[in-house]
């Protein structure tokens, strides 16, 4: 994959971001750092990026968002803020096992989709 200046733009934002964002953040963010990239050019290399495997993408119920990670991984949901966390979570070998008994599958990979909220105190 070729990168263009456009993608390299794309790609600097969510990688100094660290954070999960729609493609309209994305356009805003970046014209508003002066960097001049139409609505068009951010969903194409967005796209991009994401077929290349260079990005992820998630599928919400409010829409798309990009991450700049592209290795297997974990998420944990906020349920007050909707703000999306990375997480690298090894599960025990003995619940893989279980699981595996249960399903019939070997399982071969995993991602962890968690939901909650900030502990009071914390």
């Amino acid at each position: 994959m070729r990168l263009s200046r456009q993608r390299r733009m794309v790609l600097d934002l969510l990688w100094s971001e660290k954070a999960h964002l729609s493609a309209r953040d994305i356009f805003e963010k970046l014209n508003a750092q002066g960097r001049n990239i139409g609505h068009t050019s951010v969903y194409q290399n967005l796209e991009a990026l994401q077929s290349a495997g260079v990005i992820e993408c998630l599928d919400r119920a409010s829409g798309r968002l990009y991450g700049y990670r592209s290795d297997p991984h974990s998420h944990l949901t906020c349920v007050e803020s909707g703000a999306i966390q990375d997480l690298d979570v090894e599960l025990p070998p003995g619940l893989i096992a279980r699981i595996e008994d249960l399903t019939g599958f070997t399982i071969e990979s995993y991602t962890l989709h968690l939901s909650g909220r900030p502990r009071a105190g914390g």
